[in-house]
């Protein structure tokens, strides 16, 4: 199944202990709680282009190939090396702070960070 779209944030459970274990400042969680965010994910074959665009025109853009290592960034700015697998059709992961999953069903993108 292809990831490519754009994607509008719809919901978003336990955005609080999220945020704080990001190592976000309180007043940075505050002005994020109502934001809505727009994924845009460009796929070829196993080449992804993931980008997250936030009110005001931040864009937080990462660049990864499945099974291969890549530099990432969290939303809090921290560069870190992963390698992201692809598992039962869904993208796969590890963040510093939490694990991460992502799966297209219908036309939904959904997305789940548990932290670690």
């Amino acid at each position: 199944m292809s990831f490519t779209g754009k994607y509008e944030m719809e919901n978003e459970e336990n955005y609080d202990n999220f945020m704080k274990r990001l190592g976000l400042p309180h007043d940075t969680i505050e002005k994020g709680r109502n934001f809505k965010i727009v994924t845009e994910i460009v796929q070829n074959n196993d080449e992804f282009t993931w980008s997250q665009i936030y009110p005001g025109g931040h864009t937080l853009t990462n660049k990864f190939v499945i099974g291969m290592e890549s530099e990432m960034e969290t939303v809090g700015d921290k560069k870190f090396k992963a390698i992201v697998r692809k598992e039962n059709g869904k993208v796969i992961a590890d963040f510093p702070n939490y694990h991460y999953t992502a799966e297209v069903a219908g036309d939904k993108l959904i997305e789940v960070n548990l932290g670690k």
